[in-house]
């Protein structure tokens, strides 16, 4: 039984916590936070737990076998140096870091200490979003032409990072996982309308090799809340709705195709296909009961998770570029730093 203690006890942290007490190879050691309200609830329903306001009294705490980190980004770096540095297994809350330069850290103090690190990239563990990683690995979609997102609300604003940081990060791990392929180069523009405060609405375009691009719109203050992604493919096209009761996820035979005249070669024809839309039978498992249980296994088997520490770098060089090019109003910024896979 692995036992595990949980840093943040806020507005994921329950969360966390209750995906960590139901699953079977797990247990909750402890819980670390702040306010002690936060600790009362905590131990009000969990009965037997270490509670503390101190994080490295949790960390250093013998029977605690891996740290779960809920907490503001700020603190992600520290903590999860401190945990691994106890020989701790980390699962941390996206982003994985503040910078490149700090996950770059991470990823190489858990392999000199060959322990699992693990971002909470919790879209890649629901059953849509896997299904659509299956969909585009067996070739269903055939050439992917297109990745386009909308993630928007009103609200909750974050005092300590821009809407990109706190919203795309879901849509770019979404993209990472899906496509298992790296922008080239990123451009993003937006604006903050509250004074003191980070970017409050953003629009980020990513380019790739080939014809395939990715946009991803994300927005503090809408009067509507929507989480659609469409993804586009010479065969079939598909439409993730994270707000839908059922069929979430829906595939559509539609397409085009480009033909040349043979008679002239500067008419290019279009054609049309319109075929029936199908909606994949999806798994009713919670995303964090699935990845609680993933890290778990990576734990005992000393497998790879799915998203790793690369996962989050790669992640946190897309948001480090899109903050650079919105500084530029735009400036296309390359990602010339080597991507791991």
């Amino acid at each position: 039984m692995i036992r595990v203690g949980v840093i943040g006890y806020g507005y994921w942290g329950p969360n966390l916590v209750r995906n960590f007490a139901d699953c079977s190879a797990t247990r909750i050691a402890a819980v670390c936070d702040l306010r002690p309200e936060r600790l009362a609830a905590a131990e009000r329903r969990y009965s037997g737990i270490l509670t503390t306001s101190d994080p490295a009294e949790l960390i250093k705490d013998p029977t605690v076998d891996a740290v779960v980190i809920a907490t503001p980004v700020d603190h992600h770096f520290d903590l999860a140096m401190l945990a691994m540095r106890e020989g701790k297994h980390v699962l941390v809350e996206k982003p994985i870091a503040s910078s490149s330069e700090q996950a770059s850290r991470l990823i190489d103090e858990a392999a000199r200490r060959r322990v699992v690190l693990m971002v909470d990239h919790t879209f890649v563990y629901t059953s849509a979003v896997r299904s659509m990683h299956d969909l585009v690995a067996k070739g269903e979609l055939g050439d992917i032409y297109y990745y386009d997102s909308v993630r928007i609300n009103l609200g909750l604003f974050q005092h300590d990072v821009n809407v990109l940081w706190d919203l795309a990060v879901h849509d770019l791990s979404i993209m990472d996982y899906v496509l298992n392929r790296h922008p080239m180069a990123v451009s993003a523009t937006g604006l903050a309308h509250v004074p003191t405060e980070p970017e409050n609405i953003a629009y980020m375009t990513m380019f790739f090799e080939g014809p395939l691009i990715g946009h991803v719109h994300v927005n503090w203050l809408a009067p509507v809340k929507i989480r659609k992604t469409l993804l586009g493919g010479s065969r079939r096209m598909l439409v993730f709705d994270d707000l839908e009761a059922s069929e979430k996820l829906k595939v559509y035979d539609k397409g085009i195709s480009v033909n040349s005249s043979p008679e002239n070669v500067y008419q290019m024809l279009v054609g049309y296909r319109t075929g029936d839309m199908w909606a994949p039978k999806l798994d009713v498992t919670e995303a964090l009961s699935v990845e609680a249980a993933h890290f778990a296994d990576c734990i005992d088997t000393g497998g790879r998770p799915i998203t790793d520490g690369e996962a989050g770098l790669r992640v946190v060089r897309l948001l480090e570029a899109a903050n650079e090019s919105m500084a530029g109003r735009g400036r296309l910024v390359s990602l010339t730093s080597t991507v791991t896979t």
